[in-house]
């Protein structure tokens, strides 16, 4: 099968690639908060250190063109004979790990185009840049107003691509690809609908609906998480809705709140954009927070951005790979957990 609705436009390339001076930056500012120890429990604030291990994806692979890689058609990119054969690998590794390692399989899903996207590719990314991004929408040509801010929605085509997931996973599940036992998503409506087109029936559904009729029960439950936001500031199409409108929109689907979430957003500044590094320093605390408060979840997934997505990417010093909107990239990941006394190199 070609996919004919997600595929690669120029602003998806320039995203991946731009700025990249910060993974130095973001080296530094890790190495610092690294060392950093909470003085009431004596152990690191972040204790947990990342490696991607190759071999099981082609994502992670230098030989594999992105520009020209369509990861349904290639099984999300197992590199491996099976599905199977993975699953047996990564149980093989933590069976056989010291007890302060472990691995997991990290889906990093990107949410379908959004009319902020659609915007982008009408109005051209330096236009967006200089101007667009920073007003609530316009009204086209044609006479067709558009709104990419706050908080857009999807698109039409944004929508049958989470469908095209859909269809995806469940050809996937088919062959013998786990199913997450954990999912997170960015508190952004476009990254929410997108994980209920791509979850629905198989593990997400409504309240009120036959459990029996999921594809592979039990119902899961969303963490709504603040470190998988799109990059915060100036964009209002990155500035959030309420938590009571996020509630509204989500909670029937399962979807529940990370402790500690805000009811308005009080991260976004109109004059203040975060930066690439700022922003791995995000994602890293997603990580940390993953490995160390959901030690038995293996295969997980994140339904986030392309901003959230290459920040991962920086902080795990993954490969840069550009990803499409409803593109998905699937990482094993390698924790090793460290105590102050440890001899870190």
């Amino acid at each position: 099968m070609t996919t004919r609705l997600i595929k690669l436009t120029n602003h998806d390339v320039k995203d991946s690639l731009e700025h990249p001076e910060q993974d130095a930056v973001y080296k530094s500012l890790i190495a610092e908060k690294q060392l950093e120890i909470d003085p009431k429990t004596g152990e690191y604030y972040r204790p947990w250190r990342f490696e991607v291990q190759d071999g099981f994806f082609k994502q992670s692979d230098i030989n594999t063109d992105d520009l020209h890689f369509d990861f349904i058609d290639e099984s999300f990119g197992l590199k491996l004979n099976s599905w199977d054969e993975l699953i047996e690998k990564l149980k093989d590794l933590n069976s056989n790990c010291s007890e302060n390692e472990c691995y997991k399989l990290l889906f990093c899903a990107r949410h379908g185009q959004g009319y902020h996207n659609l915007a982008v590719e009408i109005l051209g990314s330096e236009a967006w840049d200089a101007h667009w991004s920073k007003i609530e929408g316009t009204t086209l040509d044609n006479g067709e107003k558009i709104v990419w801010g706050p908080d857009p929605f999807l698109t039409k085509l944004g929508e049958d691509q989470a469908k095209e997931l859909n269809k995806a996973w469940i050809k996937q599940i088919e062959n013998g690809c786990p199913v997450p036992t954990r999912f997170f998503s960015s508190p952004f409506t476009r990254s929410m609908t997108t994980l209920i087109g791509t979850w629905n029936g198989i593990v997400i559904q409504e309240d009120g609906a036959d459990p029996k009729t999921l594809l592979k029960p039990p119902r899961q439950q969303v963490i709504i998480k603040e470190d998988l936001r799109e990059t915060i500031g100036e964009h209002l199409c990155d500035k959030r809705s309420s938590k009571k409108i996020i509630e509204e929109r989500a909670s029937k689907y399962g979807f529940i709140f990370e402790d500690g979430f805000e009811d308005e957003d009080v991260l976004y500044k109109d004059d203040w954009r975060e930066s690439v590094s700022e922003h791995s320093l995000r994602a890293n605390s997603f990580l940390q927070d993953l490995f160390e408060g959901f030690p038995n979840d293996i295969f997980v997934n994140c339904t986030s951005h392309s901003g959230t997505i290459r920040a991962l990417i920086t902080a795990l010093s993954h490969r840069k790979f550009a990803i499409p909107t409803a593109g998905t990239i699937p990482i094993v990941i390698k924790g090793t957990r460290v105590k102050p006394e440890t001899i870190i190199a």
